[in-house]
């Protein structure tokens, strides 16, 4: 039996990490390795994949197989859509996000990483820092990752050299300054064998970090989330039709950042009316305080117009309203953008119509520069200004992920065709 069925997931903190890498770095291998050395892997699961190596001719078992999926893939040997994989260890639960490495699929490593608290990039010992290993971390710097892993992989293959591991980590420590990567660390693996990855193993002794797992088994996330400023997208007003509860009216909803206590000041954004908080409801009962990032029903001691997609936030805490705002935006659709359409976006819990003001510039994925176009296309990556039709409650994407994006839509179809970060 698996440990994860032996563990209360009430009990545990999550957390959601991607790995990303040139193609054939080892991403899906280091996945496998985590699950079967972390006994996260159901028998079943065992015997298939060892089934289907040895159908192969190989011998062992080729952890790959877990998480590549996909019948394309297993053909190529290759990841091109993101795989996510979830196990628990009894210090933490865990979703897994295998991202490809291609450029090709850029939009599908922006969408795996969008909600990650750590990133893992893994780099060839025997290539170095490649393009894609700088181009894979300028996008977890764009979508604001926390914490970023170099996993510096196949060191099996160079011997175990610890000068071929100070040199990846000098090269790459260079590039990363440029970027806006607040936490990195770097540790010498091979995935193949186990070496650094659940355990130590026997040839990485002047290694003297902790090992993979025990990392993202003990690093901090609790400060991922905005502790400061108290933001309340409205999902839901609940007006139940019962005869004990006909004078009830609760705004129903997630904490996306900050928190609130019973008796504080709030304004309803976009309207600018204000008002106090009178109950805070969860599930079991009232509480006095609720915290980012519980959902929650708020009860307020004046009768205002709120519906749905509007925000509650404290009267000292305003973000910016706004209908114009700057934004870098991934294009994620085969359909290139169309300039002079009206899409769709929609912001925490509101969708409102907006078109593309302007392109400003693309970004070139690889080498960083900034190049004029008039259309975007699948996986370009550009900084924009957005006209929307009704005032959004934002913020800068750098200090609050979850109210600083948002997605655009195509109207008729109703396909998301884009992801953005509001800039300052």
């Amino acid at each position: 039996m698996s440990s994860i069925e032996k563990i209360s997931f009430d009990q545990t903190e999550l957390l959601r990490f991607i790995t990303a890498g040139s193609v054939d770095d080892g991403k899906s291998t280091l996945i496998g390795r985590l699950l079967h050395d972390s006994k996260s892997i159901f028998e079943d699961q065992l015997s298939s994949i060892t089934n289907t190596t040895r159908k192969r001719g190989m011998d062992g078992v080729d952890l790959s197989l877990l998480t590549d999926g996909l019948q394309a893939e297993r053909e190529q040997g290759i990841t091109i859509d993101v795989a996510y994989r979830y196990f628990a260890t009894p210090k933490r639960k865990f979703i897994i996000a295998d991202t490809p490495g291609h450029e090709q699929y850029t939009r599908n490593m922006v969408t795996g990483a969008s909600t990650a608290n750590l990133a893992i990039i893994l780099i060839d010992a025997r290539k170095g820092v490649l393009t894609q290993s700088r181009r894979h971390a300028y996008l977890a710097s764009l979508v604001g990752i926390p914490h970023l892993v170099v996993a510096i992989n196949k060191m099996d293959l160079v011997d175990y050299s610890h000068a071929v591991f100070e040199k990846i980590c000098q090269d790459f420590s260079a590039f990363a300054e440029k970027l806006n990567l607040r936490n990195i660390v770097y540790i010498p693996i091979s995935a193949l064998n186990g070496d650094m990855v659940v355990e130590r193993g026997d040839h990485l002794d002047w290694y003297q970090g902790s090992t993979l797992m025990d990392l993202l088994e003990n690093v901090s996330i609790e400060d991922d989330i905005n502790r400061e400023d108290f933001r309340f997208p409205v999902q839901w007003v609940c007006r139940p039709k019962t005869k004990e509860l006909h004078d009830f009216r609760g705004y129903m909803g997630r904490i996306e950042s900050g928190s609130i206590r019973v008796g504080d000041s709030i304004t309803l954004l976009p309207s600018g009316l204000a008002s106090h908080i009178k109950e805070i409801i969860k599930y079991e009962g009232s509480i006095n305080e609720a915290f980012a990032p519980q959902s929650v029903t708020l009860t307020i001691e004046d009768h205002l117009d709120i519906s749905r997609g509007d925000v509650l936030v404290k009267t000292d805490e305003l973000p910016r309203v706004t209908k114009a705002f700057d934004a870098m935006l991934c294009w994620l659709s085969e359909q290139p953008l169309n300039p002079d359409r009206k899409y769709l976006i929609k912001h925490t819990t509101r969708v409102v119509k907006a078109v593309i003001g302007r392109i400003d510039y693309r970004v070139d994925v690889n080498s960083m520069n900034h190049e004029t176009v008039s259309v975007l296309k699948m996986n370009d990556i550009a900084h924009v200004e957005l006209k929307v039709q009704q005032p959004l409650v934002c913020d800068d994407y750098v200090r609050n992920r979850a109210t600083g994006c948002f997605i655009i839509i195509e109207e008729s179809s109703n396909n998301t065709v884009a992801a953005g970060m509001i800039s300052p």
